[in-house]
């Protein structure tokens, strides 16, 4: 009788051990898969990932001006838009300020604008360089660029520039390339 009430005991905690196995792995996979789906947690940043991944050297990037443009050690504000009418002049006039709020930061990070020929750099924004881009088709908006020229956040020309001050001034922070 009492070899009984040990083996039932053995086979207790080994069902036991098993079921607490299977709990905690079912429950990581249920975890992982929740995150990965982004369904019930988000993200920090307020831009979106640019997908598919883009570097500078596959959009040809060069300057109009003859300005060079070398990516090494310099992060990018690069705003994209067809013609630059009002809607990217008060976006360029925001990254301006946002620009500006930077502080000390603002000497990694440079400012350029893609457009029509027609465009005329404002008066008030001489650091303003015109990129041409003839590697491929670029949707409207505001891009961070990385120093590696890997093209990172993408922002609607209608951006509150908070939200992408924000992002800019974590990816500065933890920056270990520029």
């Amino acid at each position: 009788m009492q070899q009984q009430t040990v083996k039932n005991s053995g086979r207790r905690q080994l069902t036991i051990i098993l079921v607490m196995a299977l709990f905690s792995l079912g429950g990581s996979y249920l975890l992982f898969f929740s995150a990965k789906s982004g369904s019930s947690w988000g993200t920090t940043n307020n831009g979106a990932f640019v997908q598919p991944p883009v570097t500078v050297q596959q959009l040809d990037w060069r300057s109009i001006e003859n300005v060079p443009l070398g990516t090494s050690g310099q992060w990018w504000l690069w705003t994209v838009s067809d013609q630059c009418r009002d809607s990217c002049r008060q976006a360029l006039q925001k990254l301006r300020a946002a620009h500006i709020l930077l502080n000390r930061e603002a000497k990694r990070v440079r400012r350029g604008v893609t457009t029509g020929s027609a465009f005329v750099t404002p008066e008030d924004q001489p650091d303003l360089v015109r990129i041409a881009a003839s590697g491929g088709r670029m949707d409207e908006g505001i891009y961070i660029v990385d120093p590696n020229g890997n093209l990172v956040f993408f922002y609607p020309l209608d951006i509150n520039p908070k939200l992408l001050l924000a992002d800019l001034k974590r990816l500065l922070k933890v920056s270990q390339i520029g």
